[in-house]
């Protein structure tokens, strides 16, 4: 389980805190979804548990165990929002082993068939794909490390009404298999398949409320 306890966030530059004493617990195989407006803190949340911004105050365990930004960049594997537009990679096989050129074929193979992706040959451009299958191997080329949680800033966003429905499926079935946290600014789609929901504002986290 993942757990925060009193997390803020306050750099020096800013007048008030960007993350206000944040509570929140995600469990095993749930999917955790944060609805928020732009400039509520939704990505500096996930800057913070993927490791890249250490917090002003308060911890974060995962199952009892307190967590270092060390660790934690090796518990989440974080997804940024349009990811595709930091492909680097000319093939697939390329993208999947950036920095991890140790990789074996096993690894490559379950990491595509995680996300749908199996049947593209491995040579095959990341830039010759279409949007929705982009945004798959952005979360391959996380999967591949084999990270516990995995974290997602606006999954959706930028795509067309049949990729976003097939992007939930593929949430719904990941997991199955992995804690996620979701950040967005519109539920609609997400709400559905979340098994803990809450809404950010101005830097303090609150339960979900649908009415």
């Amino acid at each position: 389980m993942l757990y925060l306890q009193d997390l803020a966030y306050h750099p020096a530059a800013s007048e008030t805190a960007i993350l206000k004493q944040i509570e929140l617990e995600l469990a095993a195989n749930e999917l955790g979804l944060v609805v928020g407006p732009s400039g509520s803190g939704k990505t500096t949340l996930l800057e913070i548990l993927a490791g890249l911004a250490r917090p002003t105050s308060g911890k974060l365990f995962w199952r009892e165990q307190e967590l270092t930004p060390e660790y934690l960049q090796q518990l989440g594997g974080l997804v940024f929002q349009f990811p595709e537009r930091h492909f680097c990679g000319r093939t697939i096989l390329e993208e999947l082993r950036l920095g991890h050129p140790e990789l074996g074929s096993d690894r490559v193979k379950t990491a595509l068939q995680e996300v749908g992706l199996e049947m593209l040959s491995l040579d095959t451009s990341p830039f010759s794909l279409s949007g929705g299958q982009q945004r798959r191997l952005a979360f391959a080329v996380q999967l591949i490390r084999q990270p516990h949680l995995l974290l997602l800033d606006e999954p959706t966003a930028g795509l067309d009404w049949s990729m976003r429905r097939q992007l939930v499926e593929l949430l719904r079935k990941l997991k199955q298999h992995w804690s996620l946290l979701v950040v967005t600014h519109d539920a609609s789609d997400l709400l559905p398949i979340a098994d803990r929901a809450w809404r950010l504002e101005r830097g303090e986290l609150r339960d979900y409320q649908t009415t």
